[in-house]
Parts: structure tokens; sequence; C-alpha cells
């Protein structure tokens, strides 16, 4: 059987980030969001219509913003993210007001001349996850205390 090229025309970035289960958002250089795809709508509750164009704030809570946002705009003046590529735990909010934990990595993102154009986050839910060794770490100091 001989396979026919189907592939001809396929924006394959553009299908990847739509159909991954993963939240991929970017934003500009001034933190105005310009992609929000269908995994950032499941895990964070807000459509991508209310998302683009729009702050970051809504994901953020409030205690955190002002030092994301120091980071934020230091790592795009500097072109150099402290965190970049790694996976890191951080506290965030659905439209609902449930609290969320989500393991997110960043990077800067570079036009052709290597300029910093804006920021990517990809994101996944580990609500569970780090509730539950939480409360593991909480019944181990228990068991560890001393008796009375």
């Amino acid at each position: 059987m001989q396979e026919t090229d189907v592939c001809s025309g396929v924006d394959w970035a553009t299908m990847i980030v739509a159909q991954t289960s993963d939240a991929i958002i970017a934003t500009d250089r001034g933190g105005v969001i310009r992609v929000w795809n269908a995994g950032a709508e499941r895990l964070f509750g807000h459509r991508q219509s209310e998302m683009l164009g729009g702050s970051l704030d809504v994901i953020i809570p409030e205690t955190l913003r002002k030092a994301h946002w120091i980071g934020f705009d230091r790592a795009v003046v500097s072109g150099q993210m402290k965190y970049s590529g790694e996976v890191m735990t951080t506290r965030s909010m659905h439209k609902d007001g449930r609290k969320l934990y989500i393991d997110m990595s960043f990077n800067l993102l570079r036009d052709a001349s290597d300029q910093v154009v804006g920021v990517l986050a990809i994101a996944r839910d580990c609500t569970a996850r780090y509730e539950a060794e939480r409360a593991m770490r909480m019944r181990l100091r228990e068991l560890e205390a001393p008796k009375a």
C-alpha cells in the first residue's frame, strides 16, 4: 500500500498547542495573553475568548502577584529567567474560586534576532498529588513527635 502525503499543509505547531492536554499560555513582553489553549481552559476554567488580550492576574493569587510581576519584568528585560525550563509547583486559582496547585515550566520566547518577545508557560494540575503529599508529611510529623 502506498502512503499519500496527508500531512501536506498541516500546521503542526498550531495543532499541537490546540490539542495537548497541558495548559499552554503565552504572553507578550507586557504580560498580555496572546495564547490560551484548550488545556488552559480546562485547568483554569476561563474560556480563550475571555483571556486573550487580558492579564494573568485572574489566575495568580493576589498574595503572589507582586512577586510574579517583578520576576516577569526582570526576565523580559534581562533576557534571563531564573527557573527557565524547570518544572516548579506553584499556587493558582480556578475561575470558580478553587485554589489550585500546578506544576509549571517557563521559557522566554525569542524572535529570529534573539530578542525577547514574550513568555511561555506550560502547566498541569497537581492539586491532588500536592494535597496527598502534604497529608503524608503531616502524618509523619505526628508519628515522629515525642509522646507526652
